[in-house]
C-alpha cells in the first residue's frame, strides 16, 4: 500500500490543475482497493452544500451536478461526524439518501472519510462496492491517508485561486479565498501583488568535475567570491537609509562569512583537492547546510538559509546568471514571497514598493524579521504548507498581527483589511499627541509604560512613542550579529549608547539569554530539547568569563548614568541568583579598582519559569525587583513552543492557568514590598495591559508600536473598572472567552478602534 500511495500522491502532485488531480484520486483509489465506486464531494460552507465533483463508478453526468445538503445522507453524517463511515448495506442505514442521478443504488457496502484540512471539513471521500462487506482496518487507513494528502492538493489549489467553481449560482459569483497560518514576524498588515523570489541557481543540481587547472578554478572561485561580496555591499547600500548601523551589521555578518579566511578558503582547499569550483562550492556549501539543519535550535537553522543564500549567489556568478532584479519587475505594492526570505534578498526590492513580507521557513528570530520590524514592514514568518511558487502576481493579504497569509481576498476580506490599514495610519497619528502625557488612570492610578529594546532602532523609536524607560535590553542581540564574542570594549561601546538614549531614564539590561530558540553560531549549543535545556543563566554562570565580562563593561558603561538596571533570565533556583550576585557585586569591586565611579546598580530576576511562581517570597528577598517575561512563562506552562505555527492556536496568554500565575506572583511579590513588572507580550497587548494593572503590576514594557495604545486604554480606564474586570474574567474556565469579555468590555468603554486587531491575539 505504501509504494502505491506514493505513486498516486507523485501524480497527483504533478496534476495541472484540481479538476485533474480530482480524476487521478479517483481512478487511483478505485483501482488500488479494487472496489467499484471512489468519489469525492467538496464542501461549499457558503450554502452549506456538498457537490460531487469527481467519481470513477458513478455516472459522469453527475459531476458538478449533484449536491447534498449539510446534514444529508451518509455524506453529510461522515462530514458532521467529522470520521469514517464504514457499513455494510448503506440503504438499510437511517441517513441512507438516494439520489437518482448518480446510479448508486446498487451499491451496498460503504467506506466514507471527512477531507479535513487544519481543523476546516473540506469535502468528503467515499468508496462504495455492490458486494456486502465492511471494508477492512488496511483498506480504511489507506483511505484516511489519502483524504489528509488531498486536503493539502485543495488548500493549495484555494491559495492559488485554482479551485473549482461549485455549480451553484450564489457560490458561483463568490471569489473563493484562502487562509494559512504562519508566525507573526513583524506586526501591521499589508495588501498587495506577490511577487515571489527563487533562487539564481540551483546548488544542489551541481556535480562533481575533475578541473583542467587548478589555477584557472581558484581565479574564477575569487572573481565570483569578489562579486558575490559586492553585489552584498549593494544591497546594503541600498537598505542604507531604512536602517541603523547596528541593524546594518546583518549584512556585515554575510560579508564575514564570505571572508577568505571563512568559507571561501574551504572551497579553495576543495578545489585543490581536485574538484572544479561548482562543486567545490556545492560540497562546502551543503554540509554547512546539512550541520545546521540538524540542530534544533531556531536561531542556528535559519544559519543555514544565510549559508545557503550566499551559495547561491557564489554560484550564480560562476555560471554567469544574473542574481537580481531590475526595479521594474516589482509591483508598486510588492509582497515579497520565498521559500527562505533572506536579508539580501529584501536589499532587492525598493523600499517604496514593498508592503509585506512572507517566508516559508524561518521564525520571529531571524535574520529577515529582525529587519522588517526595524523598517516597520508586516511580515508573517514559517507559513509552512502555502504553495509559494504559485503564488506570483496574486493578491495578498498579510497579517503579521496574527501571523496569517490570505491569498485572493474576496472584496468583503479586503475591504475589511484595507480599514484596518486606514485605521492603523489614523490611530498612529492621533495617538502621537499622548507622547508626553503620562499613563494615569482615570482615579489617578499612575504606571510607567517601558519598552523592550534589543537595537539601537528600537530605543530611537520608543523615545518617539513616549517611553519611560527600558523594562528589557536583549543584550544577546548585539552577541548575534558577530562571528564572535565581541570584547568588554566592543560591549560597553553598545551598552553605552542605549543608556545615554535614554538617560536618566532606567535602562534593564537582561544578562545573556542564549539557549532555547537563541543561540550563537560561534558557540553551538546542541540539545534534543534546547528549551528545557542550557541556557539563560545557566549558560553564563556555566561560564563566568563570559558573564564577568559582560557586567563588568555594563557597569563602565553606566559610569555617571547610573541609570543601569541588571535582570537575570531563566532563574529556576534561589542558589542561581545568589551565585550571579556574588559575580555582579566582585565585578563592581573590580571596575571600582579601575578607576571607574559607578554605583551598584539595582539587580533583578525574570520570572519565566513555573518553579519560580512558587518561589516568589524567596526571590524577592534576595532581589530589588521582579521582572515576568510573560511569553516564556506561558510557553512553559501551556507546553507550547510559541513559534511553531502548528500549535501557535495552543498558545494562549489569556489561559486561565496563565492568569492565575500571573495574579499569584503579583500578590507575592507586594507582600514583600518588591516591585514587579511584565516584560512580555502580554503587557503591550491592550486586552493584558488592563488586567495586569489590576493585577497590581507596578510598571508594563512593551514594544514601542504598542505603547500609545495601552496609554491610551490606561488614560479611559479606573482601577476600579479594572479590578471589577478581573474578579469577572478570573472566574472563567476559558481563554477565548475570557478574551471576547476582555474585548467586549472595552469596546462598550469606547476602545473598538484602538484594540482593532489585537483582540484575536491571545
Amino acid at each position: 500500500m505504501l509504494d502505491i500511495l506514493r505513486r498516486i500522491v507523485q501524480e497527483v502532485s504533478s496534476a495541472n490543475d484540481l479538476t485533474d488531480a480530482l480524476k487521478v484520486v479517483v481512478a487511483r483509489i478505485r483501482e488500488a482497493m479494487e472496489t467499484e465506486v471512489c468519489s469525492v464531494y467538496l464542501y461549499d460552507p457558503d450554502i452549506k452544500q456538498y457537490v460531487l465533483m469527481a467519481t470513477e463508478g458513478l455516472k459522469q453526468e453527475a459531476v458538478g451536478r449533484v449536491t447534498l445538503s449539510s446534514s444529508q445522507g451518509l455524506v453529510g453524517l461522515v462530514g458532521a461526524r467529522e470520521e469514517p463511515l464504514n457499513i455494510d448495506d448503506a440503504p438499510s442505514h437511517p441517513k441512507f439518501h438516494f439520489v437518482s442521478e448518480t446510479g448508486e443504488d446498487p451499491f451496498l457496502s460503504f467506506l466514507g472519510v471527512p477531507i479535513i484540512h487544519h481543523k476546516r471539513l473540506m469535502g468528503v471521500m467515499v468508496v462504495q462496492q455492490r458486494e456486502s462487506r465492511q471494508f477492512d482496518e488496511s483498506e480504511e487507513a489507506f483511505l484516511v491517508t489519502m483524504s489528509a494528502q488531498l486536503a493539502g492538493v485543495i488548500a493549495h489549489a484555494e491559495a492559488t485561486g485554482n479551485i473549482l467553481d461549485l455549480p451553484t449560482q450564489k457560490s458561483s459569483k463568490k471569489k473563493k479565498s484562502a487562509r494559512f497560518n504562519g508566525a507573526p514576524g513583524a506586526p501591521g498588515v499589508g495588501l498587495g501583488t506577490a511577487f515571489v523570489i527563487t533562487p539564481a541557481a540551483d546548488l544542489a543540481s551541481v556535480t562533481d568535475k575533475e578541473p583542467k587547472s587548478i589555477d584557472l578554478e581558484l581565479a574564477r572561485f575569487d572573481e565570483a567570491l569578489e562579486a558575490a561580496r559586492n553585489e552584498i555591499k549593494k544591497l546594503g547600500g541600498q537598505l542604507k537609509g531604512e536602517l541603523r548601523p547596528e541593524e546594518m551589521a546583518l549584512f556585515d555578518v554575510y560579508l564575514n562569512m564570505l571572508d577568505d579566511n571563512a568559507l571561501g578558503a574551504e572551497v579553495k582547499n576543495r578545489i585543490r583537492n581536485g574538484n572544479w569550483a561548482q562543486g567545490a562550492l556545492r560540497e562546502v556549501v551543503m554540509e554547512y547546510v546539512g550541520h545546521f539543519q540538524l540542530m534544533e535550535d531556531v536561531y542556528l537553522r535559519e544559519r543555514a538559509t544565510d549559508i545557503r543564500d550566499l551559495g547561491t549567489r557564489i554560484l550564480a556568478h560562476l555560471q554567469g546568471n544574473e542574481t537580481s532584479t531590475s526595479d521594474e519587475d516589482f509591483p508598486d505594492d510588492t509582497i515579497l514571497v520565498s521559500e527562505e526570505l533572506t536579508p539580501s534578498m529584501l536589499g532587492e526590492v525598493p523600499s517604496d514598493k514593498l508592503r509585506g513580507l512572507v517566508s516559508v521557513k524561518g521564525s520571529s528570530n531571524s535574520h529577515v524579521a529582525i529587519l522588517a520590524r526595524a523598517m516597520g514592514i508586516p511580515t508573517v514568518m514559517g507559513v509552512v504548507d502555502v504553495p509559494y511558487a504559485q503564488l506570483h502576481g496574486l493578491e495578498l493579504i498579510v497579517d503579521g498581527y496574527r501571523g496569517l497569509l490570505l491569498s485572493s481576498p474576496n472584496e468583503e476580506l479586503r475591504e475589511e483589511y484595507q480599514a484596518i490599514y486606514r485605521d492603523e495610519q489614523l490611530l498612529q497619528q492621533d495617538l502621537q499627541g499622548l507622547k508626553d502625557l503620562p499613563a494615569e488612570t482615570l482615579d489617578g492610578h499612575r504606571i510607567p509604560l517601558w519598552v523592550n529594546t534589543g537595537l539601537i532602532t528600537d530605543a530611537l523609536r520608543s523615545l518617539d512613542r513616549g517611553a519611560e524607560g527600558v523594562g528589557l535590553y536583549r543584550t544577546e542581540v548585539p552577541f548575534m550579529m558577530k562571528d564572535r564574542f565581541p570584547s568588554e570594549n566592543e560591549q560597553q561601546k553598545t551598552y553605552r549608547l542605549q543608556l545615554e538614549t535614554f538617560a536618566p531614564a532606567p535602562v534593564t539590561m537582561r544578562t545573556l539569554d542564549i539557549g532555547g530558540d537563541k543561540a550563537l553560531t560561534y558557540f553551538p549549543i546542541n540539545e534534543a530539547n534546547p528549551f528545557l535545556g542550557w541556557r539563560g543563566i545557566r549558560v553564563t554562570l556555566d561560564h563566568p568569563e563570559i558573564f564577568l565580562v559582560q557586567v563588568r563593561a555594563m557597569l563602565k558603561a553606566s559610569e555617571g548614568l547610573n541609570n543601569l538596571r541588571i535582570m537575570l533570565p531563566m532563574i529556576s533556583h534561589t542558589s542561581e541568583v545568589d551565585e550571579a550576585l556574588h559575580l555582579i557585586y566582585r565585578a563592581h569591586a573590580e571596575v571600582q579598582e579601575e578607576g571607574f565611579q559607578v554605583e551598584m546598580p539595582e539587580v533583578g530576576v525574570m520570572i519565566e519559569v513555573p518553579g519560580a511562581v512558587y518561589q516568589i517570597k524567596e526571590l524577592a528577598q534576595r532581589v530589588d525587583f521582579l521582572s515576568v517575561g510573560s511569553n516564556d512563562l506561558t510557553q512553559y506552562l501551556l507546553a507550547v513552543d510559541r513559534n511553531n505555527p502548528r500549535v501557535a492556536d495552543l498558545y494562549q496568554a489569556f489561559h486561565p492557568a496563565v492568569l492565575t500565575a500571573l495574579k499569584t506572583i503579583a500578590e507575592g511579590a507586594r507582600e514583600q514590598n518588591t516591585p514587579v513588572s511584565v516584560c512580555g507580550e502580554l503587557a503591550g497587548n491592550p486586552l493584558g495591559a488592563v488586567l495586569l494593572i489590576a493585577m497590581g503590576y507596578d510598571m508594563l514594557s512593551m514594544n514601542s508600536t504598542n505603547l500609545p495604545k495601552v496609554k491610551s486604554i490606561m488614560r479611559g480606564v479606573s482601577l476600579e473598572w479594572a479590578r471589577e474586570l478581573l474578579d469577572e474574567v478570573m472566574q472563567m474556565d476559558s481563554a477565548p472567552i475570557i478574551v471576547a469579555t476582555i474585548q467586549l468590555s472595552l469596546e462598550k468603554a469606547g476602545f473598538g478602534r484602538i484594540i482593532g486587531p489585537q483582540g484575536a491575539k491571545n
